[in-house]
């Protein structure tokens, strides 16, 4: 099925929605339901990929906010968003594994980039992703992301952001220019 903007709902997350957003990032990216999508993390990483305290910091964190997006009530998506200056962040990209190839992501982020251009007049917009996620960065690509080639190192041994299953994870840095 492919998605449009019209079934969709998009409003900026509460504390309320900690436990929800929790669960359906962690269902995209981690264990065995993560394997129902194709942004799975599961054959690189292990143990959690977010925690309540790491979605409740986003969604409290001054020029930020952590757009959920729903389907008849039901949170199906979620995404965050935080203004840098001149550029804003892009993270935390999340569709339900059962949604995803049906367009869903792609109608998500460029809503996101409406966003961010429209509240805060940003003309980048910024993301990392893990290196060795091929697929997934030719996915942004296709959206008009470039590579940087610009890397920071994976946080090993800090087990708030996974365990690793290989030696060769770092993040690389794509941006994109929103006109």
């Amino acid at each position: 099925m492919d998605a449009t903007a019209t079934d969709l709902t998009f409003r900026d997350a509460t504390d309320a929605d900690v436990d929800v957003l929790v669960a359906l990032i962690e269902s995209a990216y981690r264990g065995e339901s993560s394997r129902a999508g194709w942004t799975t993390e599961a054959d690189i990483l292990e143990g959690q990929r977010t925690d309540p305290e790491g979605v409740l910091a986003v969604i409290e964190a001054p020029d930020s906010r952590l757009l959920t997006v729903e389907r008849e009530g039901t949170a199906v998506a979620c995404c965050q968003l935080e203004n840098r200056g001149a550029h804003a962040y892009f993270g935390m990209f999340t569709v339900s594994p059962a949604l995803q190839g049906g367009g869903l992501g792609k109608v998500i982020i460029a809503e996101a980039e409406r966003i961010a251009r429209e509240t805060w007049g940003v003309r980048e917009m910024h993301m990392t992703v893990i290196s060795v996620r091929d697929d997934l960065i030719a996915w942004y690509e296709r959206r008009g992301y470039r590579r940087t080639g610009r890397t920071t190192p994976f946080p090993y041994g800090d087990e708030r952001f996974g365990i690793p299953l290989r030696d060769d994870l770092r993040f690389e840095l794509l941006v994109k220019e929103l006109l």
